[in-house]
């Protein structure tokens, strides 16, 4: 697994998820802005499955079990449509509060992963 996609990701979902939190106790309702957080999540998670279909041909297989890896990003990549399906059928700001942590939740998955990956033995 590539430690700096790793990083770039939880840094993404960090920001997304304090600026969801945020706008959603500051009283703000769904927008644009907020749902693009967990839409550029899940992006970054379809390149994290695409790495990681990649990675074992390039020499770079998991040190960890391999189905624990699937399994956390799979869960991972169900969390931001979700969100999003909540924001958009709500539209709250607790819905964008719930946004938040979906992202957070998110970030925490990434990094997971990479433990899985890159430190856990098997």
């Amino acid at each position: 697994m590539i430690a700096g996609f790793t990083a770039v990701a939880a840094a993404v979902a960090a920001i997304a998820a304090l600026l969801a939190v945020g706008l959603g106790l500051a009283g703000r309702k769904p927008s644009d802005l907020v749902l693009a957080g967990p839409a550029l999540l899940e992006v970054l998670l379809v390149a994290q499955a695409v790495i990681g279909i990649v990675a074992p041909f390039a020499g770079n297989p998991p040190t960890g079990n391999p189905v624990e890896w699937w399994a956390y990003l799979v869960a991972a990549l169900i969390i931001p449509p979700a969100a999003i399906f909540w924001a958009l059928t709500e539209r709250t700001r607790w819905a964008v509060v719930v946004v938040g942590v979906a992202c957070f939740a998110v970030g925490v998955m990434f990094v997971r992963m990479q433990i899985i990956w890159t430190v856990q033995g098997a």
